[in-house]
């Protein structure tokens, strides 16, 4: 019998043995249960601390159950809201993966919400919370809308919404704020169907950026795999930000929205060997985190030491000191079980993975049947959301656009690339971008997959805005306190002559014009679009294209923005809304440029100006810049839900990038003899012109026009 845990035979214990199941905190009105794994531990306690008690009030209470490395115990009488956090205390050898300290607090890893207030009379310390998790719901489920009817709406929660004059004061910038009527319209109406949240996971700043008095504004340093970050939460940090993220993702649904959130499994806030202790490596270091792999030197026997058998070396393909070890047992399940209690219980829709080529790893090399794929594959919950890998890391073998396995989709930076390189001038010929119109098939087509597993985006958080794409040569992120070392060098940008914002009235009309071409041409491109928050809307970084520290005016949402950009806005809700009304522009089958009934029309060809189909040597005309895409929805090829064949309308767009104006015209054969301009950059050339087949059709210097046919 352990002393000092029971005064007489009989007597109640302070601490009940509990159970090792579920992992963290588990609330009931009897009785908290408390599981944590430290498998090499040799003592752990159970902190929890008196609000009341203006010192924190730490109460320590030994766990002394122990089973398949998890330590346990149940306390009695703990409300929801009670601050905890565990000690765990053993070797501190760090050459072998050691790092116990007992003076040090650390979060635990299940937990479900992080209060980030005051720890003791003098201390700031984090510490984690107990959580009812129980909610009213109101019949909520999972939207489940098919790729192919999805566009993607990529936000920061604080920064859409911190300037926003129509959201209520207390709520700007929390989750409460984005989830407001006022702010779920706009996304209805600008035609978007998710909402895809930059970093939602209790996050910390860097030491760095503290030290410089900026904080890490994106949020890609997770501690806390199942708490939502606390200061996006206008209500309170002792688990009322659970509550109102559910709030927040009801209010979503209810206006027909999705959310995807931006998660960050490949590495932790802890950083480098030196960095931080905040939980995982106070816990389980040796197992959490990958090691630089040992030598492959053969053994030297008559050598005076011996090899040694561990290298706490941490392997860093993350470029943030380091990286998850997936392949380690309780690794894997925690980021499984995050991934179903985000779904389960907080009804998010899917998942985009940052850096997840760092996740499929089997030892250094990539492994697309790792143990992470293959689990999730299997998963009876996992399987069915979306899932989304942005498919590189940091290192030099893992860039994986066009290799992730079903049913897993990617951010294409490929289409990124070519789409920018096509507007401002620099392709060689249109070979590359009609390949990325149409969705993308040299990375997607040749092992079964559909063009909606290429996310396509222009834009994203990491880079230039749209108007900052069209408005500077060159980064500018002296903000940043890193001498403009940071951010990409390789921006595929143009300031149109004058580097930054200017009132030359040209300048500016033709970047705004520019900006509306890479909208259309996301838009209406096959695949899945990808909008950054504000683009439609003329959102500047001042050239910043890297603020990930910048918690302020520089990456936050300006909604009093410049009322010249409304065209480009109005430009974006037309493409969107054709492309939500059109099947023939969100098709599932690959083209394969012939009919798709005998003596029909093919279902893509691609037109010369002149109106003739392209040739070989069209497509190796390096000068040319100009390209028609026609597609037909005279039938479909894909059938409709019970196999009958699908009527629409037929379009043919037309993608100018050439300095001069250009003459096109509607091909003279029985496809289209009459189309409607529907979409226009062309000042020129307004909405509701027409053009007959045979007959020339003059288009402004860099324009997109987009014609549909009428009967």
């Amino acid at each position: 019998m352990t002393p000092g845990l029971w005064r007489n035979l009989g007597d109640t214990a302070p601490v009940w043995p509990g159970r090792n199941w579920p992992l963290g905190a588990t609330w009931s009105p009897e009785s908290t249960n408390f599981a944590v794994y430290s498998p090499d531990a040799e003592e752990v306690w159970l902190c929890v601390f008196d609000d009341e008690d203006e010192s924190g009030g730490e109460r320590r209470y030994p766990l002394t159950e122990h089973s398949l490395g998890i330590w346990h115990g149940a306390l009695p009488g703990i409300a929801p809201g009670t601050r905890y956090g565990f000690r765990a205390d053993g070797p501190h050898d760090p050459a072998h993966g050691f790092r116990f300290d007992a003076d040090k607090l650390l979060l635990d890893p299940y937990g479900l919400a992080v209060s980030t207030g005051p720890v003791g009379a003098t201390e700031t310390t984090p510490t984690s919370v107990v959580v009812d998790p129980s909610f009213d719901w109101e019949g909520d489920i999972r939207i489940g809308r098919r790729w192919r009817d999805t566009v993607i709406y990529e936000l920061h929660v604080k920064g859409f919404t911190q300037l926003h004059d129509r959201v209520p004061e207390e709520l700007r910038g929390t989750y409460a704020g984005l989830g407001h009527p006022v702010v779920t319209d706009y996304l209805r109406d600008l035609g978007v169907t998710a909402v895809e949240l930059l970093p939602v996971h209790q996050f910390f700043s860097e030491p760095a950026l503290r030290e410089r008095g900026l904080t890490n504004y994106w949020g890609y340093n997770s501690i806390g795999f199942f708490a939502p970050h606390a200061d996006y939460s206008a209500s309170g940090d002792r688990g009322q930000q659970v509550t109102e993220f559910k709030e927040m993702v009801k209010a979503l649904h209810r206006a027909g929205l999705e959310v995807i959130l931006d998660v960050v499994y490949n590495h932790t806030a802890e950083a480098g060997s030196d960095g931080e202790t905040w939980s995982f490596r106070g816990l389980d270091d040796r197992g959490f985190y990958r090691r630089v792999p040992p030598a492959a030197d053969p053994v030297d026997e008559d050598a005076d030491e011996p090899a040694p058998e561990f290298d706490d070396t941490y392997w860093d393909v993350t470029g943030c000191g380091n990286t998850v070890n997936t392949e380690d047992p309780l690794a894997l399940r925690l980021i499984l079980d995050s991934l179903r209690y985000w779904v389960t219980e907080m009804h998010v829709d899917g998942f985009r993975f940052d850096l997840m080529s760092a996740l499929t790893r089997s030892g250094t090399e990539i492994d697309m049947s790792c143990k992470l794929l293959v689990a999730m594959g299997q998963d009876p919950v996992l399987r069915h959301v979306k899932l989304i890998a942005e498919p590189w890391d940091v290192s030099m073998n893992g860039y994986l656009v066009g290799r992730m396995p079903p049913p897993w989709v990617e951010w294409n930076d490929k289409y990124r690339d070519t789409i920018r390189d096509f507007w401002v001038g620099q392709t060689d010929g249109v070979h590359g971008v009609a390949t990325r119109l149409a969705g993308s098939s040299d990375l997607y087509a040749d092992d079964g997959r559909s063009a909606f597993n290429s996310v396509n985006f222009v834009t994203a958080h990491d880079g230039f805005t749209v108007r900052d794409l069209v408005s500077y040569d060159r980064k500018h992120n002296e903000a940043n306190g890193e001498d403009n070392r940071d951010g990409t060098d390789n921006n595929r940008s143009w300031n149109h002559g004058v580097e930054g914002e200017t009132d030359d009235l040209a300048v500016v009309a033709l970047r705004r014009r520019q900006a509306a071409n890479l909208m259309a041409t996301l838009c209406l491109s096959n695949g899945v679009p990808m909008l950054t928050a504000g683009d439609e809307r003329g959102r500047t970084q001042g050239g910043n294209n890297n603020p990930y520290c910048q918690d302020n005016e520089i990456s936050w949402v300006d909604w009093s923005a410049d009322d010249a950009w409304l065209d480009v806005y109005e430009l974006t809700k037309t493409a969107l809304r054709l492309r939500r009304d059109h099947q023939t522009l969100r098709q599932r089958h690959w083209f394969e440029g012939r009919p798709t009934i005998v003596g029909g029309p093919k279902d893509v060809a691609w037109l010369h100006p002149t109106g003739r189909e392209m040739s070989d040597d069209d497509w190796h005309d390096s000068g040319l810049r100009t390209i028609g895409m026609f597609v037909t929805g005279k039938p479909l090829r894909e059938p409709g839900p019970r196999g009958e064949q699908v009527i629409d309308a037929s379009f043919l767009m037309w993608f100018h990038a050439g300095p001069e104006p250009c003459s096109v015209f509607l091909p003279d054969n029985d496809w289209v003899r009459r189309g409607r301009v529907v979409i226009s950059t062309d000042p020129d050339l307004p909405i509701g012109a027409e053009a007959v087949a045979g007959k020339e059709l003059s288009i402004g210097p860099r324009c997109v026009v987009v014609l549909q046919e009428t009967e």
